[in-house]
């Protein structure tokens, strides 16, 4: 049981954790550990976007907390739950709340831009006009999406304590969690 009462239930199935996990090891190889010169990094890219690419397709066609529709994007919906997170009784919501949805397009969307001006600083390199304005974006879009990975684990975090649901536990293979969880 969480703090609101609610029975903690799987909720993330196989392949948007799979998804997950993997692209979050992407970002951590490509950003912290992996020479960005090299070929790994490249193909750790477009493993990161593979993964991305089966995501969207499965927001589309999956289970129905994976779906777009379960999680719209919706900016007035984000400031309200703001404005309530800290007030009890909490709403539940079976997938995204409206804060985590918005992140979570925010955070695909940065994904995409880092991924495409990676492949083009593959395909034409970083000489020339184009190849300069790719890494310039890369970059940019890269340091990006770590600070707003960064941003989501400090709310999963967040959201974990206020709800008394443990997020991590149900974005891994015990969603179901243990007693004590929380």
């Amino acid at each position: 049981m969480t703090a609101t009462g609610r029975t903690d239930r799987r909720v993330w199935d196989p392949l948007v954790r799979v998804t997950h996990w993997v692209i979050a090891l992407a970002v951590l190889l490509n950003y912290a550990i992996v020479d960005e010169e090299s070929v790994v990094h490249v193909w750790v890219g477009y493993t990161a976007l593979a993964m991305l690419g089966l995501r969207v397709i499965w927001g589309f066609v999956g289970t129905e907390p994976a779906r777009f529709s379960s999680f719209p994007p919706d900016p007035s919906a984000a400031l309200a739950h703001l404005r309530e997170m800290f007030s009890r009784p909490r709403q539940a919501h079976s997938s995204h709340n409206p804060l985590g949805a918005l992140m979570v397009y925010a955070l695909w969307a940065t994904l995409f831009t880092v991924g495409g001006t990676g492949m083009v600083l593959d395909v034409v390199g970083e000489h020339g006009l184009l190849g300069e304005a790719a890494e310039e974006i890369h970059e940019v879009a890269a340091t990006l999406l770590v600070v707003l990975a960064a941003f989501h684990v400090g709310g999963v975090v967040l959201e974990s304590r206020l709800t008394g649901t443990n997020l991590v536990r149900r974005m891994t293979w015990h969603p179901r969690g243990r007693p004590g969880d929380g």
